[in-house]
């Protein structure tokens, strides 16, 4: 789903929409801004209707979209934002849908006791009953994956939009904008859980750069999209518009109360404003009231397997990868990934004067707050190896073409392998994490891999030369960590000792080690 904005000039009382292409005009500083529109104005007050001599300067325009337009005017150029978002909600279909485990009174007293409680007008009308219970019928096994990732997002929405006075009910708007996926892009390429658009994110500031696309960033995008909404709140002075125009533009919004007569209720004006936009609002809406009335409806509510007040940040001293940070800490890479969307290749880079941070599970970043003088180096030994021959020009033997199966995950892949994530990404040019059933994949595996039909629940265990004691794996423990204790001994020396093929360990669990 896209959506564009449209921004409106008003040159005396005249709205003059931009197209749907971006003005490609910019701002410099107040005293061109002024030449350019004073001479505008004198071109525009010479306009004489053909066949008419009226002057144009005798037509009048509404007064409330007259001050909405001028408003937005000063915010145009106070920060330069020409948006080119653009977010469709065309599906939407109006017509009645059976659905008698909902009667339309029980439907009107909730909305009631929402519209008590909330600043948006949750008025009953037909068409929000017919999406309402469309959604319910039609797409539960989807509303039950976003409430349980809502447990995750939206106390950190809530707390961002408290920031800012926004009401905390908008966190339902990145339902409708992304459905909740951080990486979400449109055909547009409007990207992330608000859906910003380059020039957008730039100018809220968001960076945007071959390794980092903080539209993506759960923080900082959530920060820039309570900004522009507040702005929006401040022109509009009601909800319901600020959102319409969150989707379509403030342009359209004000073109649409003039076409309707001057009505300043969303409802009123909704046939005159773009067929998105007329879907927006009763979709933003629809989910607002499965979510507030989830366990009525039978949905339920799960613990996330990662909290977000369960995870922390730190600033990175050095260029690493999630695959290290895997590697050292013993957390998933794809547990990784999903706290760290922002980093296009799972790659976080290290600028002077940015603050790039790696986000961790609480019970991890101690060791590597910790150890960080030894992950450090143990990632710069890495990177220190890549001057190698690529493994497309060895002996074709050592490569493996694999066919990617359902259920398949590049982490699920590269373990089975024993290679990384991000080498499965290199080897095969891929710039995102997504793969589709039947792609095709080049690997040049470091241990054998058996068909998943034959996979033997544990591996060969390589014997220990010389004599070898026995670690008692402890809280916190991790492979890399237990390495570290013994010179000489690397994270894969203790898998093959052991039989073990994952990253994952237990408390008590013993591990032979070599003592040499």
């Amino acid at each position: 789903m896209t959506f564009r904005f449209f921004i409106p000039v008003l040159l005396l009382n005249i709205g003059i929409g931009f197209s749907q292409e971006r003005d490609t005009i910019p701002s410099q500083n107040q005293q061109i801004k002024d030449s350019l529109i004073d001479r505008t104005v004198k071109s525009v007050k010479a306009i004489q209707f053909e066949g008419d001599s009226t002057s144009i300067k005798n037509l009048k325009d509404n007064e409330f979209a007259a001050k909405l337009d001028e408003k937005w005017f000063k915010e145009l150029y106070d920060n330069a934002l020409f948006d080119t978002i653009y977010k469709s909600v065309t599906e939407l279909k109006f017509n009645p849908v059976d659905y008698p485990e909902l009667p339309t009174d029980t439907l009107k007293a909730r909305l009631k006791e929402l519209d008590a409680r909330t600043p948006f007008n949750v008025e009953y009308n037909p068409a929000l009953e017919s999406v309402i219970k469309s959604y319910l019928k039609n797409r539960r096994k989807a509303i039950q994956k976003l409430i349980r990732l809502s447990a995750f997002y939206f106390p950190m929405f809530e707390q961002e939009l408290d920031n800012y006075n926004i009401p905390l009910e908008v966190k339902y708007l990145a339902i409708v904008e992304s459905a909740l996926k951080p990486r979400a892009k449109s055909r547009v390429g409007a990207t992330g859980l608000w859906q910003f658009m380059f020039s957008t994110g730039k100018m809220y500031g968001l960076d945007v750069s071959s390794y980092v696309d903080e539209r993506s960033d759960l923080i900082k995008s959530t920060e820039a999209a309570s900004k522009y909404l507040a702005k929006l709140y401040e022109i509009f002075g009601d909800w319901d518009l600020a959102l319409a125009a969150y989707n379509s533009g403030p342009g359209n919004v004000t073109k649409a109360i003039r076409r309707s007569g001057g009505y300043q209720n969303y409802w009123n004006i909704r046939h005159n404003l773009p067929r998105e936009t007329a879907g927006y609002l009763p979709a933003f809406l629809a989910n607002m009231y499965i979510f507030e009335f989830a366990e009525a409806h039978g949905f339920k509510k799960y613990k996330p397997e990662v909290a977000y007040f369960e995870t922390d940040t730190v600033r990175v001293k050095q260029m690493i990868t999630l695959d290290q940070v895997s590697e050292v800490t013993g957390t998933p890479v794809e547990k990784l990934q999903f706290l760290n969307p922002s980093y296009k290749l799972d790659i976080i880079p290290f600028i002077k004067d940015e603050n790039y941070t790696l986000r961790l599970p609480i019970d991890v970043i101690g060791d590597f707050v910790n150890n960080e003088d030894k992950i450090y180096a143990f990632a710069k030994a890495e990177f220190d190896k890549r001057e190698k021959p690529l493994p497309q020009f060895f002996n074709a033997q050592d490569r493996v073409r694999y066919r990617v199966r359902s259920g398949d995950y590049l982490g699920k892949i590269s373990r089975n392998f024993g290679v990384r994530v991000s080498q499965i990404k290199k080897w095969n040019g891929l710039r995102s994490n997504n793969l589709r059933i039947g792609q095709r994949l080049t690997i040049y595996p470091r241990k054998p891999y058996v068909v998943a039909s034959s996979v033997k629940k544990s591996k060969k265990v390589k014997p220990i030369s010389g004599k070898a004691i026995t670690y008692t794996v402890l809280s916190g423990d991790s492979l890399w960590s237990i390495s570290q204790k013994f010179p000489g001994v690397s994270v894969q020396n203790i898998k093959d000792w052991n039989g073990i093929s994952s990253n994952k360990l237990k408390p008590g669990m013993k591990l032979k080690i070599s003592k040499g």
